[in-house]
């Protein structure tokens, strides 16, 4: 799909549409005329039907969708029947759908394996269709994209006037200290000045959420905290580190560059909800002294 791109349609100085039609889409239409330029074997702009195609994908209209995957297939614009897809994928498509991976598989066999406009192709681009017309459709990544742009655009003119921006990233200034303090570990230039090792990595940087670890993820990790050998961690450290963020507010960490009395408080919440995982572990870590094996994050 490389030479996708090379034939969408460009604009003469002029304002008229130039266009490229490829020899698979010349030749005679339903009807037995001689095709247009762009124009498909039923009659229709290449153009009206992809379009048709992005917003059945939308919709989830399933044989608007089949349909007009179909029709681009067999006019021989099967490359903008794959590039197309492969656009809705990321801009129309909630983010993890297995669509991503389900399209790119029939291009591949419609493209590869099999002629594009033949019936084995034909049935990929179909397939292609309706799995992207059944999975969730969103905009959140165009929405997205349109909003930090707009807001980057109210910083730089706010910047400009010196005055306060009306509105922000959702990250503020990212300093030290603040809300996202636990992005500043010894992986930052502004971590490694503060001290931030391994200690902090695996007790605030490292954790997940909402879920948290599951039980032997959490076995795993506490084992791997005691076994190592250059840094001692204490009970309430090895429940932190298995602690799953806060749904409603997953940046909140108290222990974070507080006192230890602080830190020991917090952690006595996290050990509710982990003993049950590892209890065994996290308690007979504080007496033992057989540490074989250094899993540190950071070397010297």
């Amino acid at each position: 799909m490389a030479d996708g791109d090379d034939r969408q349609a460009t604009f003469g100085s002029d304002g008229s549409l130039e266009t490229e039609t490829t020899p698979d889409a010349t030749g005679e239409n339903d009807f037995g005329e001689e095709k247009e330029p762009n124009e498909t074997d039923g009659g229709y702009s290449r153009y009206v039907v992809s379009s048709t195609l992005q917003k059945a994908v939308r919709r989830s209209d399933e044989e608007v969708a089949a349909w007009a995957a179909w029709e681009l297939a067999r006019s021989g614009y099967a490359w903008n029947l794959w590039d197309r897809l492969n656009l809705y994928v990321v801009e129309d498509l909630r983010a993890g759908s297995d669509a991503a991976l389900t399209i790119e598989r029939y291009e591949e066999l419609a493209t590869e394996r099999w002629e594009p406009d033949a019936w084995k192709g034909r049935l990929c681009a179909i397939h292609a269709a309706l799995a992207a017309a059944r999975a969730r459709s969103t905009r959140e990544a165009s929405n997205a994209d349109a909003y930090f742009s707009a807001v980057a655009e109210v910083r730089a003119d706010a910047f400009e006037r010196g005055a306060e921006p009306a509105h922000g990233f959702p990250v503020g200034d990212l300093e030290p200290e603040g809300q996202f303090d636990a992005v500043f570990d010894g992986h930052t230039g502004e971590g490694s000045k503060l001290g931030r090792d391994t200690r902090f990595f695996k007790t605030h940087g490292a954790r997940v959420g909402p879920e948290g670890e599951d039980e032997q993820s959490a076995r795993w990790q506490r084992l791997a905290m005691l076994l190592d050998e250059d840094v001692e961690y204490d009970a309430a450290e090895l429940d932190r580190a298995v602690e799953p963020v806060d749904p409603e507010s997953p940046w909140r960490d108290p222990a974070a560059g507080e006192g230890e009395a602080q830190s020991e408080t917090d952690s006595g919440g996290a050990g509710a909800n982990t003993d049950e995982t590892d209890e065994g572990e996290a308690g007979d870590g504080g007496g033992t002294d057989d540490r074989s094996g250094s899993l540190t994050d950071f070397g010297e």
